[in-house]
């Protein structure tokens, strides 16, 4: 194996800190040939689909991706924006955000760079992009808010399959979960309120999260507890009865049973159970993306009220909000402090370290 090295390092140089944030990714347009390309990258995850690779192999290349792209190209046209995919644009907007407050939070200008898990720009290019601006000790800031195998630990696989081939691997720090994290919360009930405050309080909040297959609770992944975990608190940060909230789970995909209740079915019930008015919250999305903005704002709502509700609300994600920035920013900051306040890295320190790489530079 060739290993990637750095022939032009100069020593002395100081190891700076940064930050990647990542999260799931996006085609790079909504067509079905860029579907095909990001669905097959996708679905080829062992994480994500835990099939034997031959028989999976036969099924997504001989059924899944000859049918999925093109639905998925026309979906991900109805939310698609002037700025490309949102999800992608609003993690932009993220990046930018945490770096600013984390200057403001540290003094310093600490690199932050963007990588998606499939697609572009992918974990490789962020970390290549940290790297390039003499980042040596990294804080991998996945979000998702909880923990699943088949995200947060395939982020940790795609960061580690990128490290491996570095010649000089960084100091690293990985943050697997910020379920039950009280600026986390409070961003969330925040939001909450402000859609209150302006449409009023519904019969029921609803909590829907990402499904999982049901088979990857069994074998050990603490997803479902993490998000009833956040759905405990959200309620208790709102001061909601049992009866005023409920956790579901949505977009499951094939036949295998996965996490209930299912958001889609949820929906088709409650006008039955005297439910009329619905507000949708999705905690487990950092941003917005085809399965808010299309799955529930769109799908959701029109289920819910074809079966005889009266009002339904999705209320956003928390994205690029200020309040979500700087909790970002924060938690990242608590994991870049041991570094940040190294004596031999202080804004002193790195200067005096850069002159000596310059001077030995010269002398060479």
């Amino acid at each position: 194996m060739k290993y990637f090295g750095e022939s032009d390092y100069r020593h002395g140089q100081a190891r700076d800190a940064g930050v990647l944030l990542t999260n799931l990714g996006t085609p790079d347009e909504p067509t079905a040939p860029a579907l095909r390309r990001y669905l097959k990258q996708f679905l080829w995850d062992p994480r994500v689909v835990e099939v034997p690779r031959p028989i999976w192999w036969l099924i997504l290349n001989g059924i899944i991706l000859n049918v999925r792209p093109r639905r998925s190209a026309a979906k991900y046209a109805t939310v698609w924006t002037d700025e490309g995919s949102p999800l992608l644009a609003i993690g932009r907007r993220q990046t930018a955000g945490v770096r600013a407050r984390l200057a403001e939070q540290t003094g310093e200008d600490v690199p932050v760079a963007l990588g998606m898990r499939y697609g572009n720009p992918s974990i490789e290019e962020g970390l290549d992009e940290l790297r390039r601006q003499g980042v040596r000790r990294v804080v991998v800031l996945p979000l998702y808010p909880q923990y699943s195998g088949s995200t947060t630990g395939s982020t940790f696989d795609a960061v580690a399959e990128v490290l491996k081939g570095w010649r000089w691997v960084p100091d690293l720090q990985f943050v697997a979960s910020y379920d039950a994290e009280e600026g986390y919360i409070r961003a969330l009930a925040n939001s909450v309120r402000e859609h209150w405050e302006e449409h009023g309080q519904p019969d029921r909040l609803v909590m829907s999260f990402h499904g999982v297959p049901k088979r990857y609770l069994l074998n050990g992944d603490p997803y479902h507890c993490l998000c009833h975990a956040t759905g405990h608190k959200l309620a208790q940060a709102l001061g909601l009865e049992d009866d005023q909230w409920q956790v579901t789970f949505q977009s499951r995909f094939g036949r295998e049973e996965w996490l209930q209740p299912y958001t889609d079915k949820t929906m088709e019930a409650l006008p039955g159970q005297g439910v009329r008015s619905v507000d949708v919250i999705c905690p487990g999305f950092s941003a917005d993306c085809l399965e808010t903005l299309e799955e529930i704002a769109d799908e959701n709502r029109e289920i819910f009220l074809e079966a005889g509700g009266e009002r339904f609300h999705y209320i956003p994600a928390l994205n690029d909000r200020d309040d979500h920035l700087q909790f970002l920013a924060e938690l990242a900051g608590r994991h870049l402090a041991p570094w940040l306040g190294d004596p031999d890295n202080s804004p002193e320190q790195r200067a005096a370290a850069r002159e000596r790489a310059l001077a030995l530079g010269a002398e060479n």
